[in-house]
Parts: structure tokens; C-alpha cells; sequence
């Protein structure tokens, strides 16, 4: 219960949820869930890297990517900056067009709300932070489709976001979650130091941040909408200005990471040595 003082007079609001208020992390865990469980958000690793290379490489090559990383299959860089951008260009197109109807006098029955509106935006930047970590070969980020969003995933995919925020800590955070993994003969994510190492303490204070950060979005969209008919050009705009700037920020900082260089890269005796490794 939150009391407050004014005037020499005391008076109570039983219903603000100070915890709420103390805590903008706990504002972003909340949208960063509901963003995961809407449909088509989450990308399969192995559908994607089939569809995003098939235009460049043979389907041995294909193969590899998906059973190891592209770049253990020796995707030429040229080949994964291009299917990155082809990723950014159609998830940002997606998101502006959906923006602007959402911003249009009723908008949609669904997503006509503000929470909603904003769900929608992070749905798609989840999409792009999986399309762009599986073509510069992260491993999946999901164990199985049907299962809830664990710890682990939800720690790499906020720091994700934060590094399209432009939070230093969560570039760091990511740099530190790739060299673990490139380490690994088996690729998966590191589960312990995303959920109780001291990368850990790193992803609660970038929720922190994000939350207050997504609260100030989450105003400038409410000012769009209650312009009328402007409010559609305001809200698509105001999308396509953040949105592919911060998708370039991702894509930036995991194209400069140890998974994606050269000297990372198995030739293919290592790869298969790596696989009976991994399958012993």
C-alpha cells in the first residue's frame, strides 16, 4: 500500500503496484514474455537457415549450417551479410506496415491498444535478434517450440535487445556469452552463467534499463495515436526510425564476434571430428 503526504494530509492507493514502480525490469520481463508467446515470434533455426542461404549455397553447405553453424560450414562472409540484411529489410517492413495500421483512428481490433502495440514491436525484434544470432551461428535459442521461455533464453534475448538499445553492458555481456560458446564442441547456451554467473547481474540491470527506456517509447506511440489520421504516418515512421538503426546495432556487434571469424571456422576433418565428439 503506498501512502502518500500532501498538504498535512494522509491518504492511501491501495491499488499502485509500488513493487512495479521500484522495479522497470519487472515492466520489460513482462513484455519481453508476452512478446515471446505471440505467434510466428519464435523462428526455427534449421527452416531459417535453409530458406535465408538456399539462393547462395549448395545444400551440403546447407546441411552444415544447420548441423553445426555457418560459419563452420564455410558460409563466405559476403553470403551472411547479405542474407542478414534481406532479414532486416523484411522484418522492418513488417513491423513499419503493422505500426502504421495500428496507428490509424480505431486501429485493430486486437492491437489498438498502447500494451499491445508496443508487445507487437518487441515480437518482431525478437524475431530479427534470432534470425541474426542463428546466420552469424549461434545455436538455437529455444530448446523445444511448445516449451516456456526459460531462464537462459530469456537472459540472452534481453541482453539482445539491450544491445540494439545501445546498452554497453549488454554488447559486453554478449561478447562474453559468444566466447563461452565458441568453446564448446556441443553448441548450446551457457544455462549457468546466464542464469547464476556473473553474466546474470548484467541481464537485471539491462531489463532495468530497457523498462524505463520502453516506458518512454511507450509514451511517444500514445502521443502519435491520439493525433488523428496523423497518427498513422507518426506511428510507422517513428517505428521504421528505431527499428532498423537498432536491428543494424545487433547485427553490428554480432558480425565482430569469435563465432563469426574465419579462425573460428572448421574445416571439414574438424567438423567431423567435432561431431563424433559431440556424439560420443
Amino acid at each position: 500500500m503506498l501512502t502518500q503526504v500532501l498538504g498535512g494530509y494522509r491518504y492511501d492507493r491501495p491499488h499502485v503496484p509500488t513493487k512495479e514502480i521500484e522495479n522497470p525490469g519487472t515492466k520489460f520481463t513482462q513484455v519481453l514474455d508476452a512478446a515471446a508467446k505471440m505467434p510466428g515470434v519464435r523462428i526455427n533455426r534449421g527452416t531459417y537457415l535453409r530458406i535465408a542461404l538456399k539462393r547462395y549455397c549448395s545444400e551440403e553447405q546447407i546441411q552444415k549450417a544447420i548441423a553445426y553453424s555457418p560459419a563452420a560450414a564455410g558460409i563466405p562472409l559476403r553470403v551472411i551479410t547479405e542474407a542478414a540484411n534481406t532479414s532486416i529489410r523484411y522484418e522492418t517492413g513488417k513491423v513499419t506496415g503493422m505500426s502504421s495500421l495500428a496507428g490509424l483512428p480505431g486501429g485493430f481490433a486486437m492491437i489498438g491498444t498502447i500494451p499491445a502495440d508496443l508487445v507487437q514491436y518487441f515480437g518482431h525484434a525478437l524475431r530479427i535478434a534470432q534470425k541474426l544470432a542463428y546466420i552469424y551461428s549461434w545455436p538455437d535459442l529455444f530448446a523445444e517450440d511448445d516449451e516456456e521461455l526459460d531462464e537462459a533464453t530469456k537472459s540472452i534475448l534481453t541482453l539482445f535487445v539491450g544491445v540494439m538499445f545501445g546498452v554497453q553492458m549488454a554488447q559486453a555481456s554478449v561478447t562474453k556469452v559468444s566466447t563461452i560458446i565458441a568453446g564448446q564442441v556441443v553448441k548450446k547456451l551457457p544455462q549457468k552463467a546466464l542464469t547464476q554467473g556473473a553474466i546474470y547481474p548484467v541481464v537485471k540491470k539491462v531489463a532495468s534499463l530497457l523498462g524505463v527506456r520502453m516506458t518512454k517509447q511507450l509514451f511517444a506511440g500514445g502521443v502519435a495515436k491520439i493525433v488523428p489520421l496523423a497518427g498513422a504516418v507518426f506511428s510507422g515512421g517513428l517505428t521504421f526510425a528505431t527499428f532498423l538503426p537498432m536491428s543494424k546495432k545487433l547485427q553490428k556487434h554480432l558480425a565482430s564476434l569469435e563465432l563469426t571469424k574465419p579462425g573460428h571456422r572448421l574445416d571439414e576433418e574438424e567438423v567431423i571430428e567435432a561431431g563424433i565428439r559431440g556424439g560420443s
